[in-house]
């Protein structure tokens, strides 16, 4: 998912426009490159190859055609405000950024090029743990964090971490550590499924995928309407990935890997595993998966604007000058968006968590699903309710459980975001490390 490099590719084109004439001994097949072309070492160096016609290419014109600036690392662009990651091209003075000759050295010793070199790797890291916290690393609070939001019948809501890490200790000793893992597989499989189904219906629509600078309320409806198109058609694998994080491990089979698409097939069509009379139709969940999906999405976009604007504004006023802390400006530049990404996240999951309780209720409902009892995490309860709707689903968790009830399971959001936070430090510490020591 994630792809880049640090550095520049020579590519060997086949363009007429850019090669030399061609000898007498070369077949028509044969591809064309500059004379002198020495594969990867290639810095327009003086190896020139006698031939009749043959032109040497050693200036920088020429070779601006045979040398290629460097992909964008995802998130490596984030390391300076207002502009993309600087390239490898020709710097004012006409000598490529860095003041290095096409006809010198490419990198020598004690240049800035390491520094930066690392400083791209480092960023592309940085970001990659954050993705694997958010997705992989805290996937056990996911687990513990729906499965008390669906048992109705739990006597303690975990409020609080020091209860869900408790409980956490008790089904990882009686069940084993796949017991915090289960579903996982079916999770990134939902987020393919989405981002899948976004690309296809925004390129087969008039549909904004993105919003510019200059938005209107017509592209913003839209946008939210492309959101709105895709949660409908990811809804059903939604259920499905929900049912095999919350089963029990205690009686859960293996499942295959696209058993969550299989399953989420067979709900559409009504085929597949039978459920309970209880189980309520595609179009009575439709509404509620919406507007938790929305919601989420226009909470989270609005606040990490905000936090975005706000630290730009931070750092506008301490703008990185050629005396400055390098290493400091770096990490000014880069952590932002994380830490934005991260706040947007939390307050999100935090201001709708009641309507996500009540969404996984619904979907679970029907679905013939045994879960972890919560309270002691040695035994299994079935989960049998009866609710009509969104609308009854939320008068009875307010009459049965109380305004709490809502909130079954909230420590686990903050021991997965505690766990985010840890990360992130910890790897800013290793990043600022390794640039004081290159420096």
């Amino acid at each position: 998912m994630l792809s880049g490099g640090s550095t520049g590719f020579l590519y060997c084109c086949c363009s007429r426009q850019f090669a030399a004439p061609a000898s007498p001994s070369r077949s028509p097949m044969q591809p064309r490159r500059p004379e002198g072309f020495d594969g990867l070492g290639y810095r327009g160096g003086g190896r020139e190859e006698p031939g009749p016609g043959a032109k040497p290419y050693s200036s920088s014109s020429d070779l601006s055609h045979w040398v290629s600036s460097p992909p964008d690392i995802p998130g490596s662009r984030n390391l300076h405000w207002g502009e993309r990651t600087p390239q490898y091209g020709v710097g004012p003075a006409g000598t490529p950024l860095g003041g290095v000759g096409l006809n010198d050295e490419p990198y020598p010793a004690g240049a800035g090029t390491s520094s930066e070199q690392l400083n791209r790797f480092a960023g592309f890291g940085i970001g990659l743990a954050s993705l694997f916290t958010e997705n992989v690393l805290a996937h056990p609070c996911i687990v513990l964090r729906r499965q008390c939001q669906v048992n109705y019948h739990a006597r303690n809501y975990h409020l609080t971490p020091f209860t869900i890490v408790n409980i956490m200790y008790s089904i990882n000793k009686t069940q084993g550590p796949r017991a915090l893992w289960k579903g996982m597989g079916s999770t990134f499989i939902v987020q393919g499924i989405t981002l899948g189904t976004e690309g296809i219906i925004s390129e087969f629509t008039p549909l904004p995928r993105e919003l510019s600078h200059k938005w209107s309320l017509r592209q913003i409806g839209g946008h939210l309407l492309l959101k709105s198109l895709t949660y409908v058609v990811a809804m059903p694998f939604y259920s499905a990935s929900l049912v095999e994080t919350v089963q029990s491990e205690i009686i859960r089979d293996n499942p295959g890997i696209l058993d969550c698409v299989k399953e989420g097939i067979g709900r559409v069509i009504g085929m597949g595993v039978p459920h309970s009379k209880r189980l309520l139709p595609l179009m009575a969940l439709t509404f509620p998966t919406v507007l938790h999906g929305v919601l989420h999405y226009i909470i989270s976009s609005i606040i990490q604007k905000f936090v975005l604007l706000v630290l730009k504004k931070e750092n506008s006023q301490s703008l990185p000058t050629e005396s400055s802390n390098s290493v400091q400006s770096m990490l000014d530049a880069y952590f932002p968006e994380l830490i934005a990404s991260f706040a947007a996240n939390l307050c999100a999951d935090v201001m709708i968590y009641p309507l996500e309780t009540v969404l996984h209720r619904l979907h679970i409902q029907g679905t013939r699903t045994i879960i972890d009892n919560t309270d002691l995490g040695y035994e299994v309860l079935p989960i049998n309710t009866q609710y009509e709707g969104m609308r009854d689903c939320i008068n009875t968790i307010k009459r049965e459980e109380g305004m709490l009830g809502f909130y079954k399971g909230f420590g686990a959001v903050v021991v997965q975001y505690t766990l985010h936070v840890a990360v992130l430090q910890l790897t800013k510490i290793i990043y600022s490390t390794l640039l004081q020591n290159v420096a």
